[in-house]
């Protein structure tokens, strides 16, 4: 097995002498593989991917799932059998070749908080009718769109309330670990969430099986966060560079955005948890997402950039704010936040008429600092 890491790093010199990593965000930054390394042996014809995509039909009462399927090697459509199986095992369609469609009558849908899972199998047979390779892949049946300012799921409105998680945890760092994966999932339950959002990267493909087993909603990212470099130089004192430059954010780094988008979809296109720049870098990357993906995108907008001041906010489907009213603008001033946080709301909704979700917003806590007045990062104003 060959491999190779490219890793650039921006350095500054301290005072004396040393050399410290300067990165362009608030989390922090390990090194080394975060996650397992699988070894995958299959036959020389064998399924090499798969894409479905479900709808809810009848009004509820019936669901359909669209496949394509890609093999290593050409065969015929004849030589591909497929068929769907509920949580008890029992066959509910079927069908053959390498697309099509299958109906589920009866269906159980998939829903946020109720989620049910059924099992897609996939069975290539070789020229003389013998089993030569199988693939299994869970199958959520539900349908996600946009109407207007309205984000539905199965035709009914649905309301994000969850949090901007990180994969971090002690010990471990963001190396994958299942125990507390399971932690954070029950705390978010036990407040009463129903989402969240995948900050600032891609998560384990086991947090992503989780959300699909479990009921949750995901928004899905890629590791992009960081490059406006004006806000950045501003918020840490850094030397202000241009964001758009052949040194900084350039043809490269579009290209790298678009391989880190096809890698992405590639890998959770068929989850049924996941719902979800300068114009010249961006449209372009708006355009091939569309091309591999049907679901409503989104991307995040910086909290100091006003309605005023979108270029792209039109290319996508739901607008995402990240607002720190009352931390870093109008701080301690709470009843004056409320008032320019509602202000700015209407005036988004006025101008793009489309979902609104807040992704960010402040307040950190140090925790066991108590205080009787507005203090920021004391226990009794973050609540």
């Amino acid at each position: 097995m060959d491999w190779s890491i490219s890793y650039r790093m921006t350095a500054i010199e301290t005072k004396d002498g040393k050399r410290k990593q300067h990165y362009q965000y608030d989390f922090c930054n390990y090194f080394g593989l975060a996650r397992s390394v699988w070894l995958c042996c299959v036959p020389e014809t064998h399924v090499n991917d798969v894409t479905v995509a479900s709808e809810v039909a009848d009004g509820g009462e019936s669901g359909v799932v669209s496949y394509e399927i890609s093999t290593s090697q050409p065969v015929p459509g004849s030589r591909i059998e497929v068929s769907i199986s509920d949580e008890e095992g029992s066959p509910v369609a079927q069908a053959c070749g390498l697309s099509g469609k299958l109906t589920v009558n009866s269906v159980k849908i998939w829903k946020p908080g109720a989620a049910y899972l059924y099992q897609l199998h996939i069975r290539l047979l070789d020229a003389s009718r013998g089993v030569a390779d199988v693939y299994q892949l869970s199958v959520g049946i539900r349908s996600v769109r946009v109407e207007g300012n309205r984000f539905l799921i199965n035709g009914k409105p649905f309301y994000f309330s969850g949090y901007g998680k990180h994969e971090d945890a002690p010990v471990r760092g963001k190396g994958h670990d299942a125990v507390y994966m399971i932690h954070d999932f029950e705390l978010m339950k036990w407040i009463g969430a129903n989402s969240f959002r995948a900050t600032h990267y891609p998560y384990a493909k086991e947090v992503m099986e989780y959300a699909d087993r479990h009921g949750f909603v995901v928004i899905g990212e890629t590791a992009a966060v960081g490059l406006n470099l004006a806000v950045v130089a501003g918020l840490h004192g850094a030397k202000q560079l241009p964001t758009y430059s052949p040194d900084t954010v350039s043809e490269g780094t579009r290209k790298s955005h678009e391989q880190a988008i096809r890698e992405l979809i590639a890998r959770d296109k068929n989850h049924p948890s996941p719902t979800s720049p300068a114009r010249e870098h961006f449209q372009p990357l708006v355009a091939l997402t569309r091309q591999l993906y049907s679901r409503p995108l989104c991307y995040a907008n910086e909290f100091q950039a006003s309605v005023d001041k979108r270029l792209i906010s039109d290319l996508f489907d739901v607008l995402f704010l990240n607002r720190y009213y009352g931390w870093y603008f109008h701080t301690s001033d709470l009843e004056a936040a409320e008032k320019g946080l509602e202000t700015e709301l209407l005036r988004f909704q006025a101008k793009f008429g489309k979902p609104i979700i807040i992704s960010e917003y402040g307040a950190d806590t140090l925790a066991g600092l108590p205080t009787a007045g507005d203090v920021p990062r004391s226990e009794e104003y973050q609540s």
